[in-house]
C-alpha cells in the first residue's frame, strides 16, 4: 500500500513538471515584420498585437525586428536566432525565402510564417499559415455593391501577388453579385508603404465617378482612406477595423484576423502542438477572416441582413469566392 501511495505521487509530482507554466519554462517568441513596420495600421501591427495577447495571457516573452527593406529580413532572423528565441514568425509572403534559408540552417530552430505555404516541400520546422482573404473581401465587395450611389467602385492594391488577388477578386465578385452592371477600377501602387501614391491613385478614381475604394495596400491604404475622407466618399479597409482612421469614411473592413492566428498557434506551441511541415488555413468558417465589427455603423440593417445569409452560404461552400482571375471568370464566365 506504501508503495502504491509514492507511485502516485511521484506520478502527480511528474504530471505538475509537464504542466509548468510558459513562465516558468522562460519561453520567448519574436517576430520579423515586412517593410511596412510593426505600427502600419495593417497586418503588420495586427501580428504585434497577436504578440502582446501572448505575453499578457501566456507569460511569455515576446519581441519583433522591424524590417525597414527587403534586404534587411536575413540579418533579423538571425538577431532572433542568436536571441534564444523558441519560435521565431516572419510576417508577410516576401518573407518566404529568408525563413526557408533560415530553417534549413537551423533545422532544430521552429519558425511560422504569415502569407504563405511552402506546400509538399513545407521543412519540418515551418508552419504556414494562410487566409481565405477572398471571403471577407467577398462580403465587403457586396456592400460596395448596394451601397454605391454612382455605380462605380475602386480597388487599390499593393502589389500584384497571388495573396492581394485573392482580395482583388473576392472583392470584384462581391461587388458584382449585387451591382451586375456596376463599374470597378482597378490600379496596383506596387509598394505597401507609400501612403501617397495610395492617395493619388485614389483620387484619379473618386474623379472619374467612383464612390466606394477598397484597398488591399497596407501602409498604402493611409492615402486610399485620406482621400476619400477628403472627397466625402466611402472606403473599405483591410487586415484590421480600421473605421478607426475615419469614422465616417470607413463603413467596413475586411478583416483577416493575423492575430487570432498568431495567438492561437503559439499558444498550441506552448503546450507542445507544433504543425510543422503544414499549412494552418483560417476562413470565415473558423473566425478566421470576417468584417469588421463596426460594420453596424454606417451599413443599413437591411444590408447587415443580406450578408447574413452569403455569410452562411460560405460557410457551407454553396458560395465559394474567387481568389483568383480565373476562378472569378469561371464564376461569372466571362473571358479574361
Amino acid at each position: 500500500m506504501k508503495k502504491a501511495i509514492v507511485g502516485i505521487l511521484a506520478l502527480i509530482f511528474c504530471f505538475n513538471l509537464t504542466t509548468a507554466t510558459a513562465s516558468d519554462k522562460n519561453l520567448k517568441i519574436s517576430m520579423v515584420t515586412d517593410v511596412g513596420g510593426v505600427h502600419d495600421q495593417s497586418f503588420n501591427q495586427s501580428a504585434w498585437e497577436g504578440l502582446t495577447r501572448v505575453k499578457n495571457e501566456l507569460g511569455v516573452k515576446v519581441g519583433y525586428q522591424e524590417s525597414k527593406q527587403d534586404a534587411d529580413y536575413d540579418s533579423n532572423l538571425e538577431t532572433l536566432l542568436d536571441g534564444n528565441n523558441d519560435l521565431i514568425w516572419g510576417i508577410g509572403f516576401k518573407m518566404a525565402d529568408s525563413i526557408l534559408k533560415s530553417a534549413k540552417q537551423n533545422p532544430k530552430q521552429k519558425y511560422a510564417i504569415i502569407d504563405y505555404s511552402f506546400g509538399n516541400t513545407t521543412p519540418p520546422n515551418v508552419v504556414g499559415v494562410m487566409f481565405q482573404a477572398e471571403e471577407a473581401s467577398f462580403l465587403a465587395g457586396y456592400i460596395a455593391g448596394k451601397m454605391s450611389k454612382s455605380n462605380a467602385v475602386g480597388f487599390v492594391g499593393g502589389m500584384s501577388v497571388p495573396i492581394i488577388h485573392s482580395f482583388q477578386y473576392g472583392f470584384k465578385a462581391g461587388f458584382k453579385y449585387a451591382n451586375p452592371n456596376g463599374k470597378i477600377f482597378e490600379q496596383y501602387a506596387e509598394s505597401f508603404t507609400d501612403a501617397a501614391k495610395g492617395k493619388a491613385i485614389t483620387t484619379q478614381m473618386l474623379n472619374q465617378g467612383v464612390d466606394v475604394v477598397f484597398h488591399a495596400a497596407g501602409a498604402v491604404g493611409d492615402g486610399v482612406i485620406e482621400a476619400c475622407k477628403e472627397k466625402k466618399k466611402m472606403a473599405i479597409g483591410v487586415d484590421r477595423d480600421q473605421n478607426y482612421m475615419a469614422p465616417d469614411t470607413v463603413i467596413t473592413s475586411a478583416m483577416k484576423r493575423v492575430d487570432n492566428a498568431i495567438f492561437n498557434i503559439s499558444k498550441d506551441f506552448l503546450a507542445g502542438i507544433y504543425k510543422g511541415g503544414t499549412t494552418v488555413n483560417y476562413g470565415l468558417q473558423d473566425g478566421g477572416v470576417d468584417l469588421a465589427p463596426t460594420t453596424s455603423k454606417l451599413v443599413p440593417e437591411k444590408i447587415l441582413k443580406e450578408l447574413e445569409a452569403i455569410r452562411q452560404k460560405i460557410k457551407e461552400k454553396t458560395l465559394i469566392p474567387p481568389a483568383t482571375p480565373e476562378a472569378f471568370s469561371t464564376m461569372f464566365k466571362e473571358k479574361k
